[in-house]
């Protein structure tokens, strides 16, 4: 949503709860009621909401001690009444005259308070932000707010979660702070539900934000069904979560998904063609998926792809990589802006670690934003910085910001495409002026970074249709490099080898067998170089210590094979699948109906794809 459609969204929210507040026969010098019942009435309430207090507290004091500390400014939890359950912060900036409304048991529903955060929220069923102003009631036109809805693991509307106080609050930030603390409580109610009995499927756009309170959150039983999610799992795959499986979602089986090593991120693709990054997470107690011992990877295994890659080692002889190589290497010293274009995953922030490590600044900090990750209410604050007390929120010691901490070094700034048009405006001035002004404050720091931008946008489109500023494109493309995908490098067989031989443990040796490198040859690698990772990680974990066969791939891998003929999979008379005691002959054949996809075969034949194998290689078959 465009900056001018929030605003358009916001004043309607303001006019409706206007509206309802005269309904309710409120004017504007109407004395807000709260509505407090009996002091009994109000430990039974406590008592009844006890869990969601306990679970709030827990996920809102590291927000109030890290950020919020000595800031002006109150956390207010209340119930799906708009009855206050519990505070945590600063009061002093309560007038005598409305103290009442800050005790356990007031209620901030709209009827008795007017327009305010916490009962405007409640009524529209969605996070709002209202200024000293915005409030219906003059008397509460000292404070402003900002409330966020809490949802339990059935979607109900349980309560609600509050920011106000008299000083005023940027709605970028702390809108953004308190959606983040909610969907914090959200999942961490669905977690506490059904801890021990379930599996979890964590969920995100990138590899770096799969610890986040944004990631989406699946809880499925050992059928595949998913029994509970997050909001931001249907946001993330752009469907309502009820009574649908993992399988449908994803378009993989279950038995694959559930042999991918606990803890070990992997490329989780979608039934609809959008690629994510998961990780899973099993019972307590559940029982082994298969006989086999998913041992954890020795502690100093890396597994973050990029990490002590070298221009050298990932210029392996393709000529659009090596003219990419040679011509950002002619500009390591240069005050000379680039900007990297390629598809997700083919290794553009790999290519910028290597060339910070070529360049003089190696020694001085990368900095690596991903604009797509952060929430769009905290990308000015997270770049810019901001001085102590710029608003609520905002850390005791302020914050230098990510542009600040890349000073001497290098900035990244991946998937620059996504960046809000309002942060592009001020990024232009620091880019323009070399020159950061913190949120808050008034003095200038001056910056000395390289920048590197990267996208997988067409970002001249993008300009075009007025998603991106001209004149940033053009400050931060003074050289524009295009690295290819995996299907089209020449040079694909030595980067098997080579991402292989950063991943395995130093006593793995084995190889890549040469019915894996066939397979590897053929592949169109929608995923690229990140969807190369993850295989062979899979694959390594797979093998132990012999050597890579296609027997120790994912099925997702096989799944994107595409056939070699057009002739369709043999049936029998009746159209019914094949037995999986078919003869050596009508093996053959079948193996020649569905081109060498082996995961596709089994599945048909009912058997195991290590089955498979072993039969096809008895009669010299090899896939």
């Amino acid at each position: 949503m465009t900056e001018a459609a929030q605003t358009l969204a916001h004043q309607a929210i303001i006019q409706d709860s206007w509206s309802r507040c005269r309904q309710y026969g409120l004017t504007h010098q109407s004395v807000p009621r709260f509505d407090r019942p009996a002091e009994s009435e109000v430990r039974t309430l406590l008592d009844k909401q006890h869990f969601l207090v306990q679970t709030t507290h827990q996920e809102v004091l590291p927000f109030y001690e890290n950020i919020l500390a000595n800031s002006n400014c109150l956390i207010m939890l209340a119930d799906s009444q708009g009855r206050l359950l519990q505070s945590w912060g600063d009061q002093r900036f309560v007038e005598p005259a409305q103290a009442s409304g800050f005790i356990a048991g007031a209620s901030w529903l709209e009827r008795y308070a007017g327009t305010n955060a916490i009962g405007t929220a409640l009524s529209c069923a969605q996070a709002v932000h209202i200024q000293h102003d915005e409030h219906f009631l003059k008397a509460n036109r000292f404070m402003t707010g900002s409330a966020s809805p809490i949802f339990d693991a059935q979607r109900q509307m349980i309560g609600v979660l509050d920011v106000s106080s008299d000083s005023y609050l940027p709605p970028s930030h702390t809108l953004g702070m308190v959606k983040m603390m909610s969907q914090s409580v959200e999942n961490r109610l669905i977690l506490n539900l059904f801890q021990g009995d379930y599996f979890q499927l964590v969920f995100n756009t990138g590899l770096n934000n799969l610890g986040s309170q944004w990631a989406g959150l699946l809880i499925f039983d050992e059928t595949g069904l998913v029994v509970s999610a997050n909001r931001r799992a249907d946001s993330l795959l752009g469907i309502s979560l009820s009574r649908v499986t993992v399988e449908s979602l994803f378009g993989i089986p279950l038995a694959q998904l559930l042999r991918h090593p606990e803890g070990l991120p992997f490329a989780l693709p979608t039934a609809a063609g959008y690629r994510f990054h998961g990780m899973l997470k099993r019972p307590q107690q559940a029982p082994p998926i298969q006989a086999r011992d998913f041992r954890p990877a020795p502690p100093d295994r890396n597994t973050e792809l990029g990490k002590g890659f070298t221009l050298a080692s990932i210029n392996l002889g393709d000529p659009r990589v090596d003219k990419a190589v040679r011509q950002a290497e002619r500009l390591l010293e240069k005050d000379i802006p680039i900007l990297v274009h390629g598809e997700t995953g083919v290794g553009k922030e790999v290519f910028v670690k290597a060339l910070h490590r070529a360049s003089s600044r190696a020694e001085q900090a990368l900095v690596a934003v991903n604009c797509a990750a952060i929430p769009a209410e905290l990308v000015e604050s997270e770049l810019f910085g901001y001085e102590k007390g710029a608003f609520t929120g905002a850390n005791q010691k302020g914050s230098i910001g990510l542009i600040r901490k890349a000073h001497k070094g290098t900035l990244f700034l991946d998937e620059v495409g996504d960046m809000p048009l309002r942060v592009q405006a001020r990024l232009l001035r620091v880019l323009q002026e070399r020159c950061v002004q913190p949120l808050g404050s008034s003095e200038l720091h001056a910056v000395d970074i390289r920048l590197i931008s990267a996208t997988n946008r067409p970002l001249r489109q993008d300009v075009d249709a007025g998603l991106f500023r001209q004149d940033l494109y053009y400050r931060i493309s003074g050289l524009n490099l295009e690295l290819p995908p995996l299907r089209e490098r020449t040079d694909k067989t030595a980067m098997f080898q080579r991402i292989w031989d950063h991943h395995r443990d130093p006593q793995q040796d084995a190889g890549l067998s040469p019915d894996v490198v066939r397979l590897f040859e053929r592949h169109p690698w929608p995923g690229n170089l990140r969807q190369l990772s993850s295989v062979l990680q899979i694959a390594l974990a797979m093998a132990d210590e012999r050597p890579i066969g296609p027997e120790h791939l994912p099925d997702d891998f096989f799944a994107d094979l595409q056939p070699a003929a057009e002739q369709p999979p043999a049936q029998s008379q009746d159209g019914a699948a094949p037995s999986p005691t078919v003869d050596d002959a009508e093996l053959a054949s079948q193996y020649q109906a569905y081109a060498g996809n082996i995961s596709r075969l089994a599945r048909r034949l009912g058997v195991s794809r290590n089955t498979l194998y072993k039969r096809l290689r008895e009669q010299g078959l090899k896939p």
